[in-house]
């Protein structure tokens, strides 16, 4: 009697969770666009890019891709966070090397290496385990 009773309530709750959801995806989808344009405006006002404006656009286009691919599996793959990870440390590295001290710069790379080998175990973990099937739905 009382699922019968709350079952439109869920429906209705299941409902606007999934239209919350799209909303802020659509406003993050949008923000990294603005903000992507904004990093080609910084670009263009200089003579020529440097490695930091690529390296920027590298962590837009995945964060960018980490949406699109959202909306086209309804998954979210860790994955695609630690490669903005990776690119973002990488990032800091190539802009502020010369002003590091050695413990730092050893400590930033450490962190690649983890992330990196992060990311080879959860692939390895996807090929051991696969998806979960309500993780597919």
């Amino acid at each position: 009697m009382t699922e019968k009773v709350f079952e439109p309530v869920k429906r209705a709750g299941i409902l606007f969770s999934e239209i919350f959801h799209y909303i802020l995806l659509f406003v993050a989808g949008i923000v990294i666009l603005w903000a992507t344009i904004d990093e080609v405006g910084v670009i263009l006002s200089h003579s020529s890019p440097t490695l930091k404006d690529i390296l920027m656009l590298f962590i837009f286009l995945e964060l960018g891709a980490m949406i699109g691919i959202y909306f086209k599996t309804n998954r979210l793959s860790v994955r695609f966070l630690v490669y903005v990870a990776i690119t973002a440390i990488t990032r800091v590295l190539v802009i502020d090397i010369k002003s590091m001290d050695k413990w730092m710069i050893i400590t930033m790379t450490s962190a690649i290496v983890m992330l990196t080998l992060s990311v080879f175990l959860l692939r390895a973990c996807e090929g051991w385990f696969g998806h979960d099937k309500d993780e597919q739905d």
